[in-house]
């Protein structure tokens, strides 16, 4: 039987928060080609609701639909009294309570704090509106330079489609990286991108110039396997390790190491869903040396051993 995810939408919501659950879950299939998800649209007391863009759109269902769902997203809003006060009406505030698994894309987050679901969480939002949702919700521990964060059965997504990103995870974490990768195909997207929301932050940069890092980057992803220290990589671009650190920060918003270490976990976890291969030997090729130091990076990163998430989240 396929998952429903009910999608709340809201006056001034943003048009491709909307759309994107409906796109990313409807796609996901099995190898079989069966249906994953089933998606469903609501809004309270299932009245037309206007977007950012001009125009309307009537759900088929109002809040009582939450009642059936597996999962419940929460589209981001353009303005509205969430964003002005931080509350929201009692009728939503209780609708959203007490559900298996709740999602927000972008500023959808607004409406999860004032439900009070994310007091002493980790939680994201839009990088334009992280400010105003840190002085209205001092009690959810705002993390502004991710994409998404997961914290098990509340999820949150950065700005715009950062909710693909988000909904992806999802399936990911469903049914495993094949399906999900296909789905991402489907959608003509990566499977997971690189780096946070905060390579999109504005910033003053210096000028860019045409010798950049990703010709490093595409080596080191070759290397994965292999010792990497600042001198090789500042010396296969070609430039001082002062440099190379400096432009590597402007292009990826994380450092040299930080962003190795997160594409080692990556591609750790993909030994994992798709392989049978032992845990050292996982570790091995995925750069990290030994099973123990796998065993700390993949619980830091997704807060499991890989036993664990081998269980999870290998398929047959």
């Amino acid at each position: 039987m396929a998952h429903r995810i009910a999608v709340v939408v809201l006056d001034q919501f943003a048009p491709l928060d909307l759309g994107v659950p409906g796109q990313v879950f409807w796609t996901a299939e099995s190898p079989a080609g069966e249906k994953l998800y089933e998606v469903v649209t609501c809004s309270p007391g299932r009245a037309p609701v206007r977007c950012s863009a001009g125009y309307s759109v009537l759900p088929d269902h109002d809040l009582d639909v939450l009642d059936t769902a597996g999962t419940v997203v929460v589209t981001g809003v353009h303005g509205g009294q969430v964003m002005r006060d931080g509350t929201i009406p009692g009728e939503l505030r209780e609708a959203l309570r007490g559900r298996p698994r709740v999602m927000s894309i972008c500023t959808g987050a607004y409406v999860l704090a004032a439900a009070g679901l994310l007091d002493g969480r980790r939680a994201t939002t839009h990088w334009r509106d992280a400010a105003r949702f840190a002085a209205l919700f001092p009690k959810v521990r705002l993390d502004p330079d991710v994409l998404f964060i997961d914290d098990g059965d509340v999820l949150t997504s950065a700005g715009v489609a950062a909710g693909l990103d988000l909904c992806l995870h999802v399936v990911r974490r469903d049914h495993g990286s094949e399906v999900a990768n296909r789905a991402a195909r489907r959608c003509v997207m990566p499977p997971w991108r690189e780096g946070g929301q905060a390579q999109y932050i504005e910033r003053h940069l210096p000028p860019a110039s045409g010798n950049g890092t990703a010709a490093t980057r595409a080596w080191m992803l070759s290397r994965l396997d292999a010792p990497l220290d600042l001198e090789a990589l500042a010396g296969h671009a070609g430039m001082s390790v002062r440099t190379f650190t400096r432009r590597f920060r402007e292009e990826t918003a994380m450092s040299p190491a930080r962003w190795l270490t997160r594409q080692r976990v990556e591609h750790a976890r993909h030994l994992l869903e798709t392989t049978d291969l032992g845990v050292e030997e996982v570790a091995r090729r995925a750069g990290f040396g030994s099973a123990v130091s796998l065993r700390q990076h993949l619980h830091a990163a997704v807060g499991v051993s890989p036993l664990a998430y081998r269980h999870t989240f290998r398929r047959a």
